[in-house]
């Protein structure tokens, strides 16, 4: 009985300092900046942009430091790699809805319809991967990589800039765009790495 009571408090020790791990409180962090986000983003003030562009900066930067910080310290956990990707698509996909219902710009629509809809097709493929013990084929690439840090920093100058008629908008749309190419680059990367499994009759 001891002994028992003794293994259930260590495994609930592990699960609770994975939880609290530093790289885990900096995702977590980026989930709830969304919220604050999206409320600056709708203050009736004329610098409301700014700051709602530079709440989204800092919670871009979690991304990164979580990451480095995950390797450097060696903290990276099964709980870590599943938060992590999820608050990217959280924080993009709120950024681009966000965008898409504000800016009267109809063009960003597409990429915005590109990138969101890629991200459904590739967490549905990750999650059958998993279930098939075939996880690691669909893990995130150098693809992937480049392309959400172009959508974070065309995100950021789209938040921060008209996109019309000031340099730093029309910087971000255009990347914007190379973001959503690169979006449909890699799915079909993910994709011809899971059609064997895809197309495997049983």
């Amino acid at each position: 009985m001891g002994v028992a009571l003794f293994r259930y408090m260590y495994r609930e020790y592990q699960a609770l300092s994975t939880l609290t791990s530093l790289p885990n409180l900096l995702t977590l962090l980026r989930i709830m900046l969304i919220p604050v986000f999206v409320i600056v983003f709708y203050l009736p003030f004329s610098f409301a942009h700014v700051l709602a562009a530079s709440i989204f900066a800092a919670a871009s930067f979690t991304d990164w430091l979580d990451g480095y910080l995950a390797r450097k310290l060696q903290m990276m956990s099964p709980f870590g790699a599943f938060l992590d990707p999820v608050a990217d698509k959280l924080l993009v996909s709120t950024s681009l809805l966000l965008l898409v219902g504000a800016k009267e710009i109809n063009y960003i629509t597409i990429p915005a319809i590109v990138i969101v809809g890629r991200e459904i097709v590739i967490s549905a493929l990750r999650e059958w991967m998993a279930e098939i013990g075939r996880r690691a084929s669909v893990t995130v690439g150098y693809v992937g990589k480049i392309k959400t840090f172009l959508q974070m920093i065309a995100l950021f100058l789209l938040l921060a800039f008209n996109p019309t008629d000031t340099w730093g908008g029309i910087f971000g749309f255009v990347l914007l765009y190379v973001a959503a190419i690169l979006t449909i680059w890699s799915m079909i990367i993910y994709l011809a790495i899971a059609w064997p499994e895809l197309t495997k009759k049983n």
